[in-house]
C-alpha cells in the first residue's frame, strides 16, 4: 500500500542553487526524515517520480490547489475581519448613543466628569482593556538632562553611550532619525504595561538629541555590559554560570509570557534577535534581555493574536543564531509561534555559550576561550550558505565536549541543550520550561 505525504512546507533551497531535472523527483534528506523535490521548469511539481521500492511517496500539490487554497484563506480572512469590524462598530454607535441620552436627560448643573465616568464604567462591561492588547500607551518619561560620554558598543541600527542622568550613571542608545521605526518598535516593547521585570534591562525613558534630531533611549547602567564582552573576558564557577543562565531564561520567559493583572495586559513579545551580544551583565551577576528594536509584540485583540510585522527578513537576526527554519524560509506565517521558537533555538546556543566558559565543566585542563556559536566548526567564515549547509542540510549544532558526558550534570546540560536547539519547532522546549530544569539543577 502506498503512504502518501503531505507537504509541510514550500521554500526555496539556498543550498541547491540550480534545478535542472525538468520533474520533480523527491529525494530523502538527514536520515530519510523528510523529502526535498527540486526542479526548474514551470508547473514541474504536477509530473513526479519516485522509485516503487521507496517506502513512501510524496504529494506534491499543483499550482492550482495552491492557488484555490490561498482564495480560501483570503476570503476566510476578509470575512473575519469584516465581522469583527461590524461588531465593533455596532458597539461604538451604541456608547455614543448612551453618551448623548445620558447628557440630554442630566440636570443643566450637573458635573460633565460625573457624566464621563458614568461612560467609562458603562465601557467596562466589554473588557476592552481585558481582552485587546492592541490599544497603545501614551508616551511617558521624556529625558532631556543626558550627558552623553563614551561608547559603549556599535549595533546595526543604534549606537549605546554611555552617559549621566542626574548624577547617576546609564546606558543610552542612540538611534539615527533615520531608523525611527526601530526606535519606536523598541518604546513599545519598553512601555508595555506589567513590563518591569528583573531580567529584563530597566526603561527610564527616552529623549531626543536637539542638534540631529535623533532618538534615545535611556535605560540602566549594566556594569559589566554585554554578556559577549564578559565571557571574552572572565571565566566562571559553576554557581555563577547557573546564576547566568537562570536569570537569562527567566527573563525571556517573562518576555514570552501572556500576563493579565490590575486591568492590565501585557501580551507575549518574540524577541527575534537574542544572542550574547543583546544580553548585559549587571553588577551581580546577573543577565538582562535589552535590544528590542526588532522585536515582535503579538497582540491580541477579540480573542485574536496578531502581529504586524509578517516577514522573516534577516535583518532580524545575527547570522550565528538564525534557526534553521529562519535560515531555510521555511516557516508558517499562520502561526506566532515560530517567532517564540526561533528565540528558544537562540537561547539554546547562549546556554552553550555561556557553560563552555565555566572552569568547573572543564577539570584539570584548560577552559576554551570564547568563541560564537559554529565559529569553532566553521572557523571564521561562517557564511550564510556554509550555515545552511551545516544547520539546516547536515543537522549538526555546537560541538558538546565528550568530558561531559563523564560529569554528574554533564547529561543533564546536553539534554536541556538538545531540546533548545531541536530541528522540529514543535519539539523545542518553552523558556518557563527552561527555567524548571535550571533551577532543579
Amino acid at each position: 500500500m502506498k503512504q502518501w505525504l503531505s507537504v509541510v512546507a514550500l521554500a526555496c533551497n539556498r543550498v541547491i542553487m540550480s534545478c535542472p531535472e525538468a520533474t520533480c523527483k523527491p529525494q530523502p534528506r538527514i536520515k530519510n526524515s523528510f523529502i526535498i523535490c527540486t526542479c526548474g521548469t514551470d508547473l514541474c511539481n504536477i509530473n513526479k517520480s519516485w522509485s516503487p521500492e521507496q517506502p513512501a511517496e510524496t504529494h506534491f500539490y499543483t499550482a492550482v490547489e495552491i492557488t484555490k487554497t490561498v482564495l480560501v484563506l483570503v476570503v476566510l480572512v476578509v470575512i473575519l475581519f469584516s465581522t469583527v469590524f461590524i461588531v465593533i462598530a455596532s458597539k461604538w454607535r451604541r456608547l455614543c448613543k448612551k453618551k448623548r441620552k445620558f447628557r440630554s436627560f442630566a440636570h443643566p448643573k450637573m458635573d460633565i466628569q460625573v457624566a464621563e465616568e458614568h461612560l467609562l464604567s458603562s465601557c467596562q462591561d466589554y473588557k476592552v482593556q481585558q481582552l485587546c492588547s492592541c490599544q497603545r500607551k501614551a508616551s511617558e518619561n521624556q529625558i532631556t538632562d543626558i550627558e552623553l560620554q563614551g561608547v559603549l558598543g556599535q549595533g546595526q541600527f543604534a549606537t549605546v553611550y554611555q552617559g549621566k542622568h542626574r548624577r547617576s550613571m546609564v546606558a543610552v542608545k542612540v538611534y539615527p532619525a533615520k531608523w525611527k521605526h526601530h526606535f519606536i518598535k523598541e518604546k513599545e516593547v519598553y512601555e508595555l504595561p506589567l513590563m518591569k521585570h528583573e531580567g529584563t534591562a530597566q526603561f527610564l525613558g527616552t529623549g531626543r538629541k536637539p542638534d540631529d534630531g535623533s532618538l534615545l533611549i535611556v535605560l540602566q547602567y549594566a556594569e559589566y555590559g554585554s554578556l559577549h564582552c564578559f565571557l571574552c573576558k572572565h571565566t566562571s564557577s559553576w554557581m555563577l554560570s547557573m546564576k547566568l543562565c537562570q536569570s537569562l531564561s527567566e527573563g525571556l520567559s517573562y518576555l514570552h509570557s501572556d500576563l493579565h493583572g490590575n486591568d492590565m495586559h501585557k501580551p507575549p513579545v518574540a524577541h527575534r534577535d537574542l544572542s550574547s551580544s543583546n544580553v548585559l551583565v549587571r553588577a551581580d551577576g546577573t543577565c538582562v534581555l535589552c535590544d528590542f528594536g526588532s522585536s515582535t509584540i503579538l497582540r491580541s485583540c477579540l480573542g485574536h493574536r496578531f502581529w504586524q510585522d509578517h516577514s522573516t527578513n534577516m535583518e532580524y537576526c545575527t547570522l550565528n543564531y538564525m534557526s534553521p527554519e529562519i535560515l531555510e524560509g521555511s516557516v508558517n506565517l499562520s502561526s506566532s509561534s515560530f517567532l517564540l521558537q526561533g528565540d528558544i533555538y537562540a537561547l539554546g546556543l547562549i546556554l552553550w555559550e555561556i557553560w563552555m566558559r565555566c572552569s568547573d565543566l572543564f577539570p584539570g585542563a584548560a577552559v576554551p576561550q570564547h568563541f560564537l556559536p559554529y565559529q569553532l566548526e566553521l572557523e571564521a567564515n561562517v557564511t550564510m550558505e556554509r550555515l545552511i549547509l551545516y544547520v539546516s542540510e547536515m543537522d549538526r549544532r555546537p560541538s558538546i565536549p565528550e568530558n561531559w558526558d563523564m560529569l554528574p550534570q554533564g547529561l543533564v546540560l546536553k539534554e536541556l541543550l538538545i531540546g533548545c536547539w531541536d530541528r522540529d519547532t514543535d519539539a523545542r522546549l518553552t523558556a518557563p520550561c527552561v527555567v524548571d530544569r535550571l533551577i532543579s539543577m
